[in-house]
Order: C-alpha cells, then sequence, then structure tokens
C-alpha cells in the first residue's frame, strides 16, 4: 500500500465528503429537471441506492459515465 503524501485529517475528509455531497447534490437537481414532482430525497435515494458510502456511490457514477461516454464516441 502507498504511503499518502499527506497524512489524513479529519479536516482533509470532511472537505472530500463535501465535494462528494455537492456532486450528488448536483446529479439530484439534474435528474430532478426530468422528473418534475419527484421529490429530490426520492432521486437522492435511486441515486446512491440508499448506499451510506459517499465515496462508493461517487465512483459508481463516475464509472457509469466514462461508460456511457464511451458508448457515445464510438
Amino acid at each position: 500500500m502507498a504511503l499518502l503524501n499527506r497524512p489524513l485529517t479529519d479536516e482533509r475528509v470532511n472537505a472530500i465528503r463535501e465535494e462528494i455531497d455537492a456532486f450528488i447534490a448536483a446529479r439530484v437537481e439534474n435528474e430532478a429537471k426530468a422528473c418534475p414532482g419527484v421529490p429530490p430525497g426520492v432521486i437522492r435515494n435511486l441515486i446512491t441506492r440508499g448506499s451510506d458510502c459517499r465515496c462508493a456511490v461517487y465512483l459508481e457514477l463516475k464509472a457509469g459515465d466514462a461508460a456511457a461516454a464511451h458508448k457515445g464516441v464510438a
């Protein structure tokens, strides 16, 4: 396992979580435009599949985005 260049601190972890929360919130907002009347909480739950692990959700969404972009290029 590679050593971190910077020590892992509560501040860094919280900053990353805030960035991921903002990413997910933007995705929810975007999806809500296509689903008028559906509460944002329902959309968030569908996007996150109820997972408490924000990092896993982020990585899954980014992988899906990359796969969709790849299909669009071909």
